[in-house]
């Protein structure tokens, strides 16, 4: 019931207070999603990404019977990738935004998905899709950000894996 929710939260910063445990808002969440290059519907994903292009093929399992979309799938997979999903540093102090343009050489080749400060890694990250043929780990885009030209460059994913 909508009246005892504040009492609620109250109560699990209470028990939590001595674990450690902070409020935290979608901000945060985002940030530690970004990190963990976990994509999100609506910036890596939606109704016109396939699996492969968002790096989520171990979702995806072939061999185990018909499903819709399955033969665009595999046609997908045969033909190849026209894009994909990478992940990128900036390397200067811009940062890179959703929607931004990605640049390699003079042209458009791309979108940024999401971008953000990532203050635990202490650098400016972002994934994007760029042309297949231009995702090489170490391959350097421009990310035009108001007036200024964000030099940026393609590294593994995720940004941050937690040990085991």
């Amino acid at each position: 019931m909508p009246e005892h929710s504040e009492k609620l939260w109250n109560d699990l910063l209470d028990a939590g207070r001595g674990e450690g445990l902070l409020p935290c808002g979608l901000g945060a969440r985002n940030t530690l999603r970004l990190e963990a290059s976990m994509c999100l519907y609506g910036h890596e994903i939606d109704n016109t990404t396939t699996v492969w292009e968002a790096r989520l093929g171990w979702i995806c399992k072939m061999n185990k019977g018909e499903f819709l979309g399955r033969e665009a799938l595999l046609a997908q997979r045969q033909r190849g990738l026209g894009r994909i999903l990478v992940g990128f540093e900036m390397q200067d102090r811009l940062i890179a935004r959703d929607g931004c343009a990605v640049c390699i050489g003079a042209r458009e080749a791309g979108r940024v998905t999401s971008g953000s400060p990532a203050p635990f890694l202490k650098k400016n990250i972002g994934m994007a899709y760029v042309p297949a043929e231009s995702s090489a780990e170490g391959t350097e885009v421009q990310i035009p950000i108001r007036a200024n030209e964000g030099r940026a460059k393609i590294v593994p994913m995720p940004f941050y894996k937690r040990a085991k």
